[in-house]
């Protein structure tokens, strides 16, 4: 188990080391002089000045990037040059907004997955798991720049439930943030809803053809007892591991719904960033991004190395 761990480390670190190249050389592939590319109509020499100490520009490229992830690793990402506001502050507004969505939205998805799943391999091809199937893949091809503008029309326009656009954090109230976010959580859930429900009504239905849940059986235990302490847990590990990928692509895959519902967060930004050629931004921005993706990863690897004793044993 620890040689296990520590393997994954190196990895983890080697492929951080190879994301911090590449989000090095965004700049750098930027065609012509990157200074006038990143500097628009901001272009003067005292700016052009700062922009070339600040980048470490006049320096060979190994000494660029030693500079760059130095100043990284004392919290320096980098400023826009159009607001004056360093990355690390877009982040400290960004972050949160895009914890708490993912937070509710994977809540919501599994609060409404498991049950569905639990249901339809109890009965398998039955009127239940067909129209559940049904319902699911109806789901599946409902983008959520489509999903959103639906919900908005009935929730906040048409009910007046909710507000359509904005975010309140939760130091203004829990009941005006929850309004903020559940139209764009729900949003965000359905794709989720119908990964998790297909991948836990797949294993299930496998897992409860086992021998020793017919053992089970056998003993006279409930099905709900046989479901909860022998079933789901061997059945939890491709929705475990779908999870781990989802919720590593919300860190910049919710951009559509925050442009649609206008919610700081980093997708956001980073459209914003990317249209205005913010690319100091750009570049700060994804590579935290991309590093979050492999982190969660890396989490989610080592949980199931923990709940599966054949990932220990391999």
């Amino acid at each position: 188990m620890l040689r296990f761990i520590a393997t994954r480390l190196v990895q983890l670190v080697v492929i951080c080391f190879l994301i911090s190249v590449f989000a090095f050389l965004l700049v750098h592939l930027l065609p012509g002089d990157p200074t006038l590319a990143i500097l628009g109509p901001n272009d003067t020499p005292a700016s052009r000045a700062v922009l070339l100490h600040q980048l470490g520009l006049n320096k060979g490229l190994v000494a660029q990037y030693g500079t760059w992830i130095v100043n990284i690793f004392h919290g320096n990402l980098g400023a826009s040059f159009l607001t004056k506001q360093t990355v690390t502050n877009a982040l400290g507004v960004a972050v949160p907004i895009d914890l708490e969505l993912i937070v509710v939205s994977q809540v919501l998805a599994l609060i409404v997955a498991i049950p569905m799943a639990l249901v339809a391999a109890l009965r398998p091809n039955r009127i239940f798991d067909r129209v559940a199937t049904t319902s699911t893949f109806a789901m599946l091809s409902l983008p959520t720049f489509v999903a959103g503008p639906l919900l908005v029309l009935v929730f906040a326009v048409t009910l007046k439930w909710v507000p359509a656009t904005g975010f309140n954090r939760i130091s203004q109230g829990l009941g005006p943030n929850l309004k903020s976010v559940i139209l764009p959580s729900v949003a965000l859930a359905i794709g989720s809803i119908t990964v998790y429900y297909r991948l836990l009504r797949a294993d299930l239905i496998a897992t409860l053809q086992e021998d020793f849940v017919t053992m089970a059986r056998s003993k006279g235990l409930s099905t709900r007892y046989i479901l909860m302490r022998h079933v789901m847990r061997p059945s939890s590990f491709s929705l475990l591991a779908g999870a781990g990928i989802s919720i590593g692509t919300l860190f910049t895959g919710a951009f559509v719904v925050e442009v649609l519902f206008q919610l700081p967060g980093i997708g956001y930004q980073l459209v914003q960033a990317i249209y205005s050629r913010d690319y100091l931004v750009v570049q700060g921005m994804a590579l935290v991004a991309a590093v979050a993706f492999v982190v969660v990863n890396f989490g989610v690897d080592f949980l199931l190395t923990i709940l599966d004793p054949r990932v220990r044993r391999a």
